[in-house]
């Protein structure tokens, strides 16, 4: 055995079992998976498998109990992935990283420790001015999966969400315009004799390409509107000459809208320069017995008709004789797929948290991950999210070089 100045080789005499386990404890992360409070969240930002992925290289996770039930998951299928199962919020909210979908409750945060990290999205819908000031005295470090990039500027937890929903969307309006839902009995697609349904989709992005697949699949004539040209050649390339598109020409649009079945609404608003926002008029225009899905309502809605929703409107309902499908969330009708889908993503980040050491090491050497957070310390650092509370946003960069 080689020896350096007279010294044994640190670790020379130590397994390599020993060594690993010693690595796995240096860095070794504490997360809390609270149950959702509201009662038609049934997401989950980690799977039973992905637990185990965790706690195999020594991280630990609390898991508060009927956390998995939306997605057909028991307390005992975490439990034997390494999860420790707590029966109260207030012992999962003692983690140092918390893993939620919604954002926090004011009675969540009021759990929280000091200085605590939280993982969630904001849907400012939902996200209500207490909890975030509640959040800011608690000197909070938060972090939005909407906002987080990967190395090439993309968003991961955004877009496959957004490739969820445009697949789930093109199913719900299957069965809307079907008689069984009381629709007028149309078949989505097309069969031999008879006109294909048209779907109209408004945005070329991840839902919008995901929603135009799966209609074409089923042989509709599917016409795509957006206002970024470089988007609707994407769009086409992949799909196909035989998808057309169109930018935002008004009598397009309108001779569109008025021999429509079925109109998506899937344009991106989140840190966007422009709102593009469907007007009433065109809505009038359309068949009765037509459909429109809104699959930005979390973001303030496509259609006007919609944009002005509360949460005690009701998510379907009709208006000009035009069914309007405006539910939260849709990806929640898939919960387990999206959770599964969450998961690919969250491993490989909380493993690459755990090796930087501290949150604070992976903001600073990550830019992905440093463009998710909106709070740091309780000091708002995201414009997007500050402007929503009618508050000034500070510059992250200043406090990083202060540590």
């Amino acid at each position: 055995m080689e020896a350096n100045d007279g010294r044994q080789a640190q670790g020379a005499y130590i397994p390599q079992e020993l060594l690993k386990e010693i690595s796995k404890v240096n860095n070794r992360l504490l997360i809390g998976i609270p149950r959702e409070r509201c009662e038609a969240e049934k997401r989950l930002p980690l799977t039973p498998e992905a637990v185990d992925m965790l706690t195999d290289c020594g991280h630990r996770v609390l898991v508060e109990s009927g956390a998995g039930l939306g997605i057909n998951y028991s307390d005992n299928h975490f439990s034997e992935a390494g999860a420790e199962i707590v029966d109260t919020p207030a012992e999962v909210f003692q983690a140092d990283l918390i893993l939620k979908i919604l954002p926090p409750l004011p009675v969540e945060i009021a759990f929280m420790r000091p200085r605590t990290t939280v993982f969630s999205l904001v849907q400012f819908n939902l996200f209500a001015q207490e909890a975030f000031e509640l959040m800011m005295a608690k000197r909070i470090t938060a972090i939005s999966y909407e906002l987080m990039a990967d190395e090439y500027n993309r968003f991961p937890v955004l877009n496959v969400t957004s490739e969820i929903e445009g697949a789930a969307s093109i199913t719900i309006a299957s069965e809307l315009l079907s008689n069984t839902q009381g629709g007028k009995g149309i078949l989505l697609g097309g069969i031999p004799g008879v006109s294909p349904t048209e779907v109209v989709i408004i945005g070329a992005g991840n839902a919008g390409t995901v929603a135009a697949r799966a209609a074409l699949a089923l042989g509709a004539s599917v016409k795509v509107f957006d206002d970024d040209i470089n988007k609707l050649r994407i769009i086409q390339q992949v799909l196909g000459q035989g998808l057309f598109t169109s930018t935002f020409h008004p009598n397009v649009l309108h001779n569109a809208f008025r021999s429509a079945d079925v109109v998506i609404g899937a344009m991106r608003y989140i840190n966007t320069r422009h709102r593009y926002i469907i007007a009433t008029d065109l809505v009038r225009t359309m068949k009765k017995g037509a459909l429109v899905i809104d699959l930005r309502v979390s973001q303030g809605g496509c259609f006007e008709t919609t944009c002005c929703l509360s949460r005690e409107d009701p998510a379907v309902f009709e208006q000009y004789g035009v069914l309007h499908y405006c539910k939260l969330n849709i990806s929640n009708r898939v919960a387990r797929t999206t959770s599964m889908a969450y998961s690919n993503i969250f491993v490989p980040l909380l493993l690459s948290l755990g090796d930087a050491g501290s949150v604070q090491g992976m903001i600073k050497s990550d830019k992905g991950f440093r463009a998710g957070v909106y709070m740091y310390y309780g000091k708002t650092v995201n414009s997007y999210v500050s402007n929503h509370f009618n508050l000034s946003s500070n510059n992250l960069d200043l406090y990083l070089s202060a540590f």
